[in-house]
C-alpha cells in the first residue's frame, strides 16, 4: 500500500512541475566502473548491427541520466527521451538541455506525444519492471518502424516471467521494487504479438554478462545474463540478425 501511494504521489508532484530533492547522487551509481564498461560494449555491439537509424524519430525509454542517448543525439535523430526517477529526470534535463525530456513511470505508463515513433528504444529496463507484458505492448503502441529492447533474462526452455524483488533506493533499479527475469521463449513470443518481424542478433556484445551458449548454463559465471531483441514493422535484410530463436552466438567484431 505504502509503495503504490509513493508511487501516485511522486507521479502527482512531477506532473505539477516540480522535482524532489533526494540526497542519492545518480552520477554516482551509473558512472561506476561497472556501468561505464557495460554501455560502452553496448553501445558498440549496437553500432555492430548496422541498422540505419540517422535522423529518424526515436522514443527512449528509461534512459537513467542518458549515457546512450547520445548514440542517437550524434546521428542527428529527434529523440525523446524519458525516465522515471526524478533524480534522473533532473539530470537529463541539464546535461541535454535541448532535447525533449519526458517523465513516464513504466509501471503506470501514459501517452507520449510525437506518438509514433520510428525508433523505440529500450535498453536496461525492462527486467526492472513488475508488468512486462503490459510494457511491451505499450512500447509496440508507440513504435512505428522499429524496437531495440536489451534486458536480463532467465535460462529456460518455458516462458516464464520470474518475477524478483529489487532495492528501490538503487537509482539504477525498480523504482516499484519488483523486476523480472523472463526468460528468452517468452520474451519472443510477446514481442511476436505485437511484431511481424522479430529478430536475434547472431552476435552479443563483448561482455561476460551476455551468454554465447544458452543451451549450457552452467558454464555461465556472471549473476545476471542479458540478451538483445530487434522487433520491426517491416522485414530487416540483415545478415546479422535471425528470426530464430537461436541457442547460440558468437561475439560480434
Amino acid at each position: 500500500m505504502f509503495r503504490k501511494t509513493r508511487a501516485i504521489v511522486l507521479r502527482f508532484v512531477n506532473k505539477m512541475g516540480f522535482d524532489i530533492s533526494r540526497t542519492c547522487d545518480p552520477v554516482r551509481h551509473f558512472h561506476s566502473n561497472h556501468y561505464l564498461r557495460h554501455n560502452a560494449r553496448r553501445l558498440e555491439h549496437l553500432a555492430s548491427l548496422r541498422i540505419p537509424v540517422a535522423g529518424m524519430s526515436v522514443l527512449e525509454i528509461g534512459a537513467g541520466i542518458g549515457d546512450l542517448s547520445h548514440y542517437y543525439i550524434d546521428r542527428g535523430c529527434r529523440i525523446t527521451i524519458t525516465e522515471g526517477r526524478f533524480e534522473n529526470l533532473q539530470y537529463l534535463r541539464n546535461r541535454y538541455p535541448r532535447c525533449n525530456v519526458q517523465f513516464l513511470d513504466m509501471e503506470h505508463p501514459s501517452h507520449i506525444n510525437g506518438s509514433p515513433f520510428d525508433i523505440v528504444h529500450c535498453y536496461g529496463l525492462l527486467h526492472h519492471l513488475s508488468n512486462p507484458e503490459q510494457s511491451i505492448a505499450f512500447m509496440s503502441y508507440h513504435t512505428g518502424r522499429m524496437l531495440f529492447i536489451e534486458t536480463c533474462v532467465s535460462f529456460g526452455e518455458n516462458e516464464e516471467i520470474n518475477l524478483t524483488n529489487e532495492s528501490q533506493s538503487n537509482p539504477t533499479q525498480a523504482f516499484s521494487g519488483i523486476g523480472c527475469r523472463p526468460t528468452r521463449p517468452w520474451l519472443f513470443s510477446q514481442i511476436q504479438r505485437h511484431f511481424e518481424y522479430v529478430y536475434i542478433p547472431k552476435t552479443q556484445p563483448n561482455h561476460e554478462e551476455f551468454p554465447l551458449n544458452w543451451a549450457d548454463p552452467e558454464k555461465h559465471q556472471p549473476d545476471c545474463q542479458r540478451a538483445v531483441f530487434i522487433a520491426s514493422r517491416e522485414p530487416l535484410e540483415n545478415e546479422i540478425l535471425t528470426s530464430s530463436l537461436i541457442m547460440k552466438q558468437t561475439r560480434h567484431e
